[in-house]
């Protein structure tokens, strides 16, 4: 069963593309230029980024389903019974099937995504194979405050943030995110969360420039999507996807360089750009498992179990909250 309840909208001003034309603009204006991942994910954004998922370079997405799937009965067993399902950044909403399935009579699942058209394909699949699951798709940008459905059924809930976005942020902007989430589960929560660990960095420069072009192609559908949206005019063969790790700050970056000097103009209004400058567009942040949970006891949750691969790539945790 498919409820579509109010849907959130994860821009809240009257005009839908302001908030995209605001951060283009500062993003651009800055003295280091760059604007925010979460505008990679248009329709064609989120289906680019499936793909990078299933590249071989791409270890998080295969390492992350396979220590599900080795220890899912465990994490089950861990997690309320009769619980309302919540996933930040649900995407295609594949992985949340190992978990549907090990659980114990969920009441409803909650997908919440930044990508309308996505987020409802994804819905409307698992609603196919889930006959008698209660699903509230909603629309909404994580990172900033929204509201659950007023119509959810009673009982615990569990959050799932799976695919390490977690370090998409800052670790300052991870623990605000954090204890947003928190606020949303309640004090009888649990928080399922994937999480990359510090590892070899040629693994890690190959993870994000796959051989396929995925990644570079999903980097540059940004300048598209401004282009499309926001009247832009990047050329997008005038720039180029670059990805490495920063060792000092233990993050990948990706940067789209400008190679050659050059003019564009969004909305009406113009920006340059050197030959060489870039703009940031995400980072990726890993962790030592210690290091994560300083930060969620930062957020206010405590560990309540972790689970690695054998390589010791990937960690899966498992999070209860101390305090609201």
């Amino acid at each position: 069963m498919l409820r579509q309840t109010r849907r959130e909208t994860c821009f809240t001003q009257d005009d839908p593309y302001e908030e995209f034309r605001s951060a283009v603009w500062a993003g651009l204006s800055a003295p280091r230029k760059h604007i925010a991942p979460k505008f990679f994910y248009d329709a064609r954004g989120s289906r680019l980024f499936e793909r990078i998922c299933s590249t071989k370079e791409y270890y998080p997405t295969i390492t992350e389903t396979a220590i599900l799937s080795a220890h899912i009965t465990a994490i089950a067993a861990m997690l309320p019974r009769d619980a309302v399902l919540v996933e930040f950044g649900s995407g295609a909403s594949l992985k949340v099937r190992l978990l549907l399935d090990a659980l114990y009579r969920p009441a409803a699942y909650v997908p919440i995504d930044i990508s309308d058209e996505h987020l409802l394909d994804a819905a409307r699949a698992l609603a196919r194979d889930y006959l008698r699951l209660p699903i509230f798709p909603l629309h909404a940008d994580f990172t900033r405050s929204f509201a659950l459905p007023t119509d959810l059924p009673r009982g615990p809930r569990i959050g799932f943030f799976p695919g390490s976005t977690i370090g998409n942020f800052h670790p300052h902007e991870a623990i605000t995110i954090l204890r947003g989430f928190s606020r949303q589960l309640g004090s009888n929560g649990r928080l399922l969360i994937g999480v990359d660990r510090k590892k070899d960095s040629a693994i890690l420069q190959a993870a994000y420039n796959d051989r396929s072009g995925f990644t570079a192609a999903f980097n540059l559908n940004l300048l598209a999507r401004i282009n499309r949206e926001l009247g832009g005019t990047f050329a997008l063969d005038a720039f180029e996807h670059n990805a490495f790790y920063n060792a000092a700050a233990s993050r990948i970056e990706m940067h789209l360089v400008s190679v050659q000097a050059q003019t564009v103009s969004v909305c009406g209004r113009r920006f340059h750009f050197a030959e060489g400058e870039s703009i940031h567009t995400e980072n990726s942040y890993k962790y030592a498992p210690a290091e994560f949970r300083a930060v969620a006891h930062e957020a206010g949750f405590r560990s309540i179990a972790e689970w690695t691969d054998p390589q010791g790539l990937f960690s899966v945790h498992l999070l209860g909250i101390d305090r609201l």
